[in-house]
């Protein structure tokens, strides 16, 4: 698979895309954002706008994805999304389709910008509410697309029970294979509903202590919306995570299968010695984390 080991994806790359494809932009100014994702590299495009290149031939099927629905999500939704504004097409050796889109102010989430965390949760919850409730006819349905987020947990279970053996010597490897067994003893008995499938603190942008906006559907889909409930660990706590599960209504089976995501993630995260994002908690206490809910029956 292509990647960007192989692909220098950089300004002047951008620069030469922009002024071949969209001259009408040729002469904005182009800068890297402060925090860039996984899937994607992105820059600004004068202030109003961003560039987003796919960094690898697994994230390109989310280009054409985004094209097509956020502009029907977006008016049914009580917080602002990304609206894209163009599509680029592959040129200068860079391989795949890319996008340009609005840019949408605000900071990424962190406890220190948030004013009141319960109140964020609670208005969090709402968004993935609303999400929820929109029609999900035709909606793409969990796969590789999206890396399965809506679908089965079972898809991972090889791979976690592998991690687990790996990381024994370093957590409760038999309490952690309680957590995952737990998850993978339900599935989503309801309709599939729309998922965000990346909901972490890279993607919500709060201003002025308030969340504002969600952005990156890279992941999207529909589904199981427990994938979409793993903030809840990696973010919040005590009276936000209860704030933000009252409000989503999860029941002990959704909410298993949301600690079954949230182990998931970060044992691969913790065996592999990665970095969450600086405002979540390691890899190390979301582990500690799911078990002791768990361990308390939590459920």
């Amino acid at each position: 698979m292509t990647t960007t080991d192989e692909i220098k994806i950089d300004i002047a790359l951008v620069s030469r895309l922009i002024a071949a494809q969209f001259p009408q932009w040729g002469h904005l100014p182009i800068s890297p954002v402060a925090w860039d994702g996984w899937d994607n590299r992105t820059f600004h495009l004068g202030d109003r706008m961003k560039v987003r290149l796919p960094s690898a031939e697994g994230y390109v099927a989310q280009v054409e994805k985004e094209h097509r629905w956020l502009p029907r999500l977006a008016p049914l939704l009580p917080l602002a999304i990304p609206m894209p504004l163009a599509m680029g097409r592959p040129d200068f050796g860079y391989p795949w389709p890319w996008s340009v889109y609005g840019w949408i102010d605000g900071e990424t989430a962190a406890v220190e910008r948030i004013a009141d965390l319960t109140s964020f949760a609670t208005e969090l919850g709402r968004f993935l509410v609303a999400l929820q409730r929109v029609d999900a006819t035709d909606g793409p349905l969990a796969g590789e697309h999206n890396f399965f987020r809506g679908g089965s947990l079972a898809v991972y279970d090889a791979e976690t029970r592998k991690t687990i053996a790996a990381v024994a010597g370093e957590i409760d490897a038999g309490e952690a294979a309680g957590v995952w067994e737990a998850a993978l003893a339900s599935t989503w008995q309801g309709p599939p509903v729309w998922v965000h499938g990346d909901i972490a603190v890279g993607n919500l942008l709060v201003k002025e202590g308030v969340l504002r906006a969600i952005i990156d559907f890279g992941s999207s889909g529909v589904g199981d919306p427990a994938c979409d409930l793993v903030i809840a660990w990696t973010f919040l706590r005590g009276e936000s995570r209860e704030a933000f599960r009252a409000v989503v209504r999860a029941d002990s089976a959704t909410w298993a299968r949301a600690r079954g995501w949230a182990l998931w993630k970060a044992l691969i995260t913790f065996e592999r010695n990665g970095r969450s994002h600086p405002a979540e908690r390691s890899p190390r206490e979301v582990i500690a984390e799911v078990m002791a809910e768990h361990r308390r029956g939590g459920g």
